[in-house]
Order: structure tokens, then C-alpha cells, then sequence
């Protein structure tokens, strides 16, 4: 994972940016910037990294994030190969000035005002919401000019009469990042991401960041809302719960292949993250497909 650089988009004489993103693999830079954001993956699939949230994503993921909240798509492993079937997404960014300083002030504007408000959270967003603004998003590719900033308005219009989202970040979070400190937790991130699944030592993470064991938890833990243990662990329970979905391995596999030293520990923390066993959750998630094949 790259530094959570303060990315430069689009051109200041347009009033918003969408993007149509087709590659081998996403942006593989965590980073932040001064736009609202508001992002659907059509194809694709790893770990979603939005503030000190951590969480699974693949086709249908959509959310939609306020300014300089941290985050990052970090595909699968397999979508770094030769052998990648490449990504599919659609991107649209403006700044709260889009359309005049003062414009979301205005007492027609509470609605909206509110859910750039609460984008600062990050909200994901689902149900049938999420296929209108699906198909709302791929029109917007095509318009230009004043047609396209009345779609990109219906479309946040659409977006803050609906409840069916829920936000990321834990509650008071926010971005506690500078570009001058980036660089060290660029190398902690990268190696904890390659090595999650295998054996991490506290001392060797600790001295990547140049600094003493103890000092290094308390500031990982002032950096990202949470102990790197927990960082570590809910690394391993997201790749945990992606395996379960799959008939590839038992659970007892799932519990070593996802970097667990014993299947206690594992179904202790998975319990703890998730609220469900790994039987209850494999269950969980396969009944609703047996019952339709019925």
C-alpha cells in the first residue's frame, strides 16, 4: 500500500470529474483529496481500506466519501498476475464549491447539505438505491455541460432522500495524517498487506517505522483509531470470511491459511469481529443459495 498522498484530480475549469476506470488492477495508492468522491465497482474484488475501517469488496461495492477521508481498493493477489481479468469501475469527484461558494446553504439545499455532512464518514450504500445511482453513474459518462451537472444533482438528490447506506468510519474519525509522516506508514502498511497471512513480528513492523516496540503501538494506535494487533487481526478475519464463502478449504485450513497459530484463537476473534462463528457465518452465507436451488 502507497502513502495516503493528498491526490491532485481533475481540471479547475470543470465542475466535477467522472471517470470510467478499466485496468489490470485500482489505484493501488492509499491516499486522500479534497473531493467528494463517489465510486461503484463493477468488477473487481480484495480489501477495502476507508479511514480505520477495514472490510472485503467485490462487484456492487459503492460508497461515497467526503474530503480527505484516507482510502485505498487493494486487489487481490491474483489481479496482479499475468493472468489478471482486469477491473471495471466508475469514479465521480467534485468539490463542495462545485456550483459557487454559498450554494449548499441555501434552505432548498438542507438535504443535500447533510449528506455531504455525513459523507465524511464514508457511507456505504445498497439496495435499490445503489442500482439506480448504478445506472444514473454509467448515463453520466455520456453527458456533458449543463446536462451533466443536472444528472450529477440528481444523483446526490437520489442519494440524500434514500436510508439505504450506513456510514464506515467509527464515530469522531477523522484523518489524522501528514504528507510529511506518510512514508513510514507506507512501509508498515505494505508489509503488514504482504505478510498478514504468515507469521508478523512487533519488533521487526516496529523498526520498518524507526521506532521502539512500545512506541510504535501507541502510535499506530493514535494514527489509525486501533491497536495494530486488531489492524492485524481484522486483516485476517476479512480474508477468513472471503475463503469461507468458497467449498476450497475447511475450516480448520481457512484458520492457518489466514495466518492464525491455532483454530481457538481463531474462532475467539473471528466471534469477537464478526459476532458469528466460522461455522455460523459459512452458514450463514451458503443456506440462502441452497434454499433458492430448492
Amino acid at each position: 500500500m502507497r502513502a495516503p498522498l493528498n491526490k491532485s484530480i481533475g481540471s479547475p475549469n470543470h465542475s466535477y470529474t467522472i471517470l470510467e476506470l478499466k485496468a489490470p488492477y485500482f489505484d493501488p495508492n492509499w491516499h486522500f483529496h479534497p473531493h467528494y468522491q463517489l465510486f461503484i465497482v463493477l468488477e473487481g474484488s480484495g480489501t477495502r481500506f476507508i479511514g480505520d475501517n477495514i472490510a472485503h469488496f467485490e462487484a456492487g461495492d459503492m460508497v461515497f466519501l467526503g474530503p480527505d477521508v484516507p482510502h485505498l481498493w487493494r486487489n487481490d493477489d491474483l489481479y496482479f498476475s499475468e493472468n489478471s481479468q482486469g477491473t471495471h469501475g466508475i469514479v465521480i469527484y467534485f468539490t463542495e464549491e462545485f456550483l459557487g461558494k454559498d450554494f449548499f446553504e441555501k434552505h432548498e439545499m438542507a438535504k443535500l447539505k447533510k449528506l455531504l455532512y455525513n459523507s465524511r464518514s464514508g457511507l456505504e450504500i445498497f439496495g435499490n438505491t445503489r442500482q439506480q445511482l448504478i445506472t444514473m453513474m454509467q448515463r453520466l459518462i455520456e453527458l456533458q455541460g449543463f446536462e451533466g451537472i443536472l444528472a450529477l444533482l440528481e444523483i446526490l438528490h437520489t442519494l440524500s432522500v434514500s436510508n439505504e447506506y450506513h456510514t464506515i468510519t467509527s464515530i469522531g474519525y477523522s484523518n489524522p495524517y501528514k504528507l510529511s509522516e506518510t512514508e513510514r506508514m507506507r512501509k508498515v502498511h505494505e508489509y503488514v498487506l504482504a505478510n498478514y497471512r504468515s507469521s508478523l513480528s512487533l519488533e521487526e513492523v516496529a523498526s520498518l517505522a524507526g521506532m521502539a516496540p512500545a512506541a510504535f503501538c501507541r502510535y499506530f494506535k493514535t494514527r489509525t483509531n486501533k491497536t495494530f494487533s486488531d489492524f492485524v487481526s481484522e486483516l485476517r478475519i476479512g480474508y477468513a470470511c472471503k475463503l469461507l464463502m468458497s467449498d476450497q478449504y475447511n475450516i480448520t485450513q481457512i484458520c492457518y491459511e489466514s495466518g492464525f497459530n491455532t483454530l481457538s484463537n481463531f474462532n475467539k476473534q473471528f466471534k469477537e469481529i464478526i459476532g458469528q462463528t466460522p461455522r455460523q457465518y459459512k452458514s450463514a452465507y451458503t443456506k440462502p443459495f441452497s434454499q433458492n436451488s430448492k
